[in-house]
């Protein structure tokens, strides 16, 4: 109930609302309280250090800490997606950093794969935009208008539309200015009527300047009116001009504007679109070859990996099998299913689907390991894997129900001592009936039934000394009689000099 399985209102004692677990369970120097009630109905309340959460969380947080070998479910090594990693944890530096070649190698090619899947994207988009670039800088280039120029055709505009009154006007003014009689030539009598008291007076010579200054000046400003009317009257057709030109920039500026500078600013970025084009070309290939390469890096690797494996999986079932026969199933096997993925469903295990599979005897088909009915049995097989894997499998609760089903004599010391061995890195629970077994564990448990008001009961408590020498006899013979406490103080002193039993 504590790793999240499902609960069963069955559990609920007759009579009773709800039924309530608790464990406290240390993890890395933290301890976590988590707590269960199923009620009556079939409803279930679950709390982790006092604070309300869900079946998966429990699941999530608690069921990676603990091992249910016998009738359960509960067991990672029935997960088929941890066996190459038992694998390769068993066979050892080869293949974990195989596996670890084979992992960098596949976050390469993935990444590669998408850097080109995205350039490819991005390349497409400006293609499907190109000819929308082609139009946009090809209608731009048809008029090439220039910084500036809409302002300094607007300036223009008003004296090419009133040509005709200024060519008029300013021809006029040029007459009477440099005509005959005109105001040049009567500064130029002015001045010479002048010069003929030069000297007389020097305040009167200083005005003389001043006025032959001011001819000079009239006569530029006359010539500069005629230059002006002869440009007004060079071409008639320069107003149409003009105005078309306008026209056209305002055709320009209405779909791209609008000012003539964002018109301009959007012809830059349609060129700069088409220059993607090229570029992006060389980018993408680029890429492809990069794709490519992290791809045969990765098959690369990923035989490697498969290669690692095949060698070493004989001798790995070689060793489960040394171990069935100290656990009485020297007839059973394990092999190990290697079926090839197509590459595109290659994940982070491998390019194979790496499968225990079992056989209880020589001449039966090896199966999938959940397909193992016997709880006895799953538990052997379970104990001897976990004796092979040894640290390989870094789960710190064990817990073993029915192991010795069906064996006795030197198999149950065998599996005994199978199970201290374990116990001696991490937590090992065992539900035995066998005194071989219970005789080499550092504590000791009674689990009895008694009835009490005509209800019955179940207490567990902890036995030591001369009182677990006397539960010993009783497995032993079914009663604590001389001969039975001699042959279990006997057990308990072998394990005891083997250390860490309480005796």
């Amino acid at each position: 109930l504590l790793v999240g399985e499902r609960a069963d209102s069955d559990l609920v004692r007759f009579g009773e609302s709800e039924a309530l677990v608790e464990g406290r369970f240390a993890v890395d120097g933290t301890d976590l309280v988590a707590s269960r009630k199923v009620t009556a109905d079939g409803r279930s309340r679950c709390a982790l250090d006092g604070s309300m959460v869900t079946v998966g969380t429990l699941a999530r947080v608690l069921g990676p800490l603990v091992d249910l070998h016998g009738q359960h479910e509960h067991q990672s090594l029935l997960s088929t997606s941890k066996h190459a990693f038992y694998l390769d944890r068993h066979i050892g530096v080869e293949a974990l950093d195989a596996a670890a070649r084979y992992r960098s190698a596949r976050d390469a090619h993935i990444a590669a794969g998408r850097e080109l899947d995205r350039l490819s994207k991005r390349h497409a988009d400006i293609e499907r935009r190109a000819d929308y670039f082609r139009f946009v800088v090809g209608e731009i280039d048809a008029i090439d208008p220039s910084p500036g120029e809409d302002e300094e055709l607007e300036t223009r505009l008003p004296a090419l539309t009133h040509a005709d009154r200024l060519v008029a006007s300013v021809r006029e003014a040029a007459g009477r200015v440099r005509g005959d009689g005109g105001a040049v030539d009567g500064l130029g009598a002015a001045t010479e009527v002048l010069r003929r008291v030069a000297g007389l007076d020097p305040a009167l010579d200083a005005l003389v300047t001043r006025l032959e200054g001011i001819a000079a000046e009239t006569e530029d400003a006359g010539a500069e009116l005629r230059v002006y009317a002869d440009a007004l009257e060079h071409d008639p057709a320069d107003l149409d001009a003009v105005q078309a030109r306008l026209a056209a920039l305002a055709g320009l500026k209405k779909k791209y504007g609008p000012s003539l500078a964002l018109v301009l600013e959007a012809r830059e970025e349609a060129r700069a679109g088409l220059a993607q084009i090229d570029s992006g070309d060389a980018e993408r290939a680029e890429a492809r070859a990069g794709a490519e390469s992290a791809r045969a890096a990765y098959v690369d690797a990923a035989a490697a990996l498969r290669a690692v494996r095949r060698a070493h999986a004989e001798s790995f079932t070689a060793a489960l099998a040394r171990e069935f026969e100290g656990v009485n199933m020297g007839d059973a096997r394990v092999e190990i299913a290697f079926d090839e993925l197509d590459p595109a469903a290659w994940g982070g295990d491998g390019p194979d689907r790496v499968e225990f599979r079992f056989a209880a005897a020589s001449g039966e088909p090896a199966r999938p390991l959940a397909k193992i009915a016997s709880g006895g049995e799953m538990s052997r097989v379970m104990l001897a894997l976990k004796t092979v894997l040894g640290r390989a499998d870094d789960v710190p609760v064990l817990v073993f129900d029915e192991v010795d089903s069906g064996i006795g004599g030197v198999t149950a010391h065998a599996v005994g001592q199978r199970l201290a061995a374990l116990a001696r890195d991490r937590q090992v629970i065992v539900v035995t009936h066998l005194p071989q077994v219970a005789a080499v564990a550092d504590v000791h448990l009674v689990v009895e039934r008694t009835i009490a008001d005509g209800r019955g009961a179940t207490c567990v408590r902890r036995v030591a000394g001369e009182e677990r020498a006397a539960e010993v006899a009783r497995m032993l013979s079914g009663s604590d009689t001389e001969a039975s406490r001699a042959h279990a103080d006997e057990l308990i002193a072998r394990a005891s000099a083997r250390g860490g039993v309480d005796a």
